[in-house]
């Protein structure tokens, strides 16, 4: 059922009508003819929705909802008013009702109405409990979150954490890839042992190779003395080296050779150290494509590649997006002095009507920017980064009515693929499992479009 409905109309037949065509929308309707049994009853039972008359004897539509909103304010109250009566609908406004139909009703238009209506209660209901939300919340060390997708993450991170296996974190820049990272670390055996992690883009080749895997002293110009490089700081303990996508062509076999052997041999030095280091790596670019184009080695990428982590992007995570947003809330009160702040229902739409291709840090930020300016107990949609509070989602249009407008299945198909591309965030890999094609006739589809596929 899509929400439980009170229909308020003196009219029984067109209660009858109403409740016939709801419960074929799949809502649970019930109706009464007056607004006294119609309070009685709210007083008893548990709607979502109020939908009721203006024009009734005794009391009226628009003192119904006035009651309704006093004594219970979380129920949204839809009122049908007469066509061309406008005067009576902004009174239903200013009496607090949630919205309004015109009669003759549209029954499409009503039942969009009414799951708006419902949608607004129940993430009405979710932003009042946020805070016992936040607190109950599953959570594995530093990552938090009930959606599905995170379900799934938590779960993989509790079989593999123990395991020696080398594994590979992808996901969008912003996901909480380091974080996976850590609290893989955190709950294996080697959770008293080092965590040591670099960013494979942070430097040049030169450098890098140094950091790795040491280098004597004299082992280049810089080298005044001798240097244990990281996977000998981190022997014990674990490894991780983000952005691996980025590491160089030429630093790969050497790499490798390190993985398989389990020893490393610093710059400078004709000796070989053991050591013993879980490796686990994280990448932002779809490494399968990189590999195919021949920028990263195929027998470096299946090594560390014998378990993959996918991270979700914060947009397919649901209602995570207010229960990160209220945390992150939480935190910059508590370090600022000035309290927890609470999300008003404006600015909970807001969020979850975004795309937040920054992902987990960007709305970590956006939370950061809207403590700072927030004058209230409570965030308004003006506390909220412009970005945010003036999205508008865009919607890839493929038919229409005008025959003027319409479009060769070819054209529908390159605007699908582009479309789909560009959610994945470039990802082709995944864009290819998404359209359930393999990825080189994805690959030849891009080349032959061209654009920004490429």
């Amino acid at each position: 059922m899509t929400g439980r409905i009170l229909i308020v109309d003196d009219d029984r037949s067109m209660c009858e009508m109403l409740e016939d065509d709801l419960r074929e929308r799949a809502f649970d309707p019930t109706w009464r003819t007056s607004a006294e049994e119609a309070f009685a009853v709210l007083k008893e039972n548990e709607f979502d929705v109020v939908l009721t008359d203006i024009q009734m004897p005794a009391i009226n539509g628009i003192d119904l909802c006035k009651r309704v909103v006093k004594s219970q304010p979380d129920v949204p109250v839809v009122v049908m008013t007469a066509f061309g009566s406008m005067d009576s609908a902004v009174s239903a406004l200013r009496a607090g009702a949630y919205d309004f139909v015109t009669k003759p009703i549209d029954l499409e238009m009503l039942a969009f109405t009414l799951e708006r209506a419902v949608n607004h209660r129940s993430l009405q209901e979710k932003v009042k409990k946020l805070s016992q939300l936040v607190a109950k919340s599953k959570r594995l060390e530093a990552l938090l979150g009930e959606s599905a997708p995170m379900q799934d993450i938590f779960d993989l991170i509790t079989r593999i954490a123990d395991s020696e296996a080398s594994v590979l974190i992808s996901g969008e820049s912003g996901t909480g890839k380091d974080l996976v990272a850590r609290a893989l670390h955190l709950r294996s055996s080697r959770q008293k042992a080092p965590f040591v992690a670099i960013n494979c883009a942070a430097l040049p080749e030169a450098l890098l190779e140094s950091e790795l895997f040491g280098h004597t002293r004299g082992a280049f110009t810089d080298a005044k003395e001798e240097r244990k490089g990281l996977f000998l700081q981190a022997d014990g303990g674990t490894l991780f080296l983000d952005e691996l996508g980025a590491l160089p062509l030429a630093l790969q076999p050497k790499l490798l050779r390190v993985l398989e052997d389990r020893c490393v041999r610093a710059v400078g030095s004709d000796q070989e150290t053991p050591f013993n280091v879980r490796l686990i790596a994280a990448t932002n670019s779809d490494l399968e494509s990189i590999v195919e184009e021949g920028r990263f080695r195929e027998d470096l990428f299946y090594r560390i590649n014998v378990i993959p982590v996918e991270m979700p992007p914060l947009r397919s995570r649901g209602t995570d997006i207010l229960l990160l947003a209220q945390h992150f809330l939480e935190q910059f009160g508590a370090r600022s002095g000035i309290g927890s702040m609470k999300i008003s229902n404006a600015v909970a739409e807001r969020l979850l009507a975004y795309n937040w291709p920054g992902n987990v840090r960007e709305l970590r930020n956006a939370m950061e920017h809207a403590s700072v300016l927030a004058r209230h107990e409570q965030l308004i949609v003006d506390d909220l980064p412009k970005n945010v509070r003036a999205y508008s989602g865009s919607h890839m249009v493929v038919g229409s009515d005008n025959p003027a407008e319409l479009v060769s299945m070819e054209a529908v198909e390159r605007r699908y693929i582009l479309h789909v591309l560009r959610t994945v965030a470039g990802n082709r890999t995944l864009a290819a499992r998404v359209l359930r094609l393999d990825r080189k006739t994805l690959y030849r589809k891009l080349r032959r479009y061209g654009d920004s596929a490429e």
